[in-house]
C-alpha cells in the first residue's frame, strides 16, 4: 500500500466508496468522475503505479480484472448492449491517478475511443 494513494486507501477501507466487488486480488468501485451511466473502476489491491509495472507475476490479477469486468457488466445490465474496458498509462495516456486501474464503461453508445 502506498500511504498517499487514494485508491490504496479505498481498497483498505480508509476512504468511503460505492463498492461493487472486492476479493483478495482486486477491488471495483464507482468512479466519482463518471463518463458514462455505468463507470466503475477496477483496481489491483496491490499498488502498481501503472500497467507497465505489472509483470508475469501479476498475470492472475490481470486476468481477474477482466473476469470481474465481465461479471459486473452482466450484473449491471450492460453486457448485452456492449461495454468498454480501458486503462490509461502515464500522463500522455491520460492517467490521472497513479495506481493501475481499469475503467468499465457502459450504459450508452460510447462512440470512438479517441476524440478526433
Amino acid at each position: 500500500m502506498s500511504e498517499d494513494c487514494i485508491f490504496c486507501k479505498i481498497v483498505a477501507g480508509e476512504l468511503p466508496s460505492k463498492q461493487f466487488h472486492q476479493d483478495e486480488l482486486v477491488t471495483a468501485f464507482q468512479d466519482i468522475s463518471e463518463q458514462a451511466p455505468l463507470h466503475i473502476l477496477i483496481v489491483p489491491n496491490q499498488h502498481f503505479n501503472d500497467l507497465g509495472e505489472m509483470g508475469d507475476a501479476q498475470a492472475e490479477t490481470l486476468g481477474r480484472i477482466a473476469q470481474v469486468a465481465g461479471q459486473l457488466a452482466a450484473q449491471e445490465g450492460v453486457a448485452s448492449d456492449g461495454w468498454r474496458l480501458v486503462t490509461n498509462v502515464g500522463r500522455h495516456g491520460g492517467q490521472e491517478v497513479f495506481h493501475t486501474h481499469f475503467h468499465l464503461l457502459g450504459g450508452r453508445p460510447l462512440g470512438p475511443l479517441l476524440a478526433r
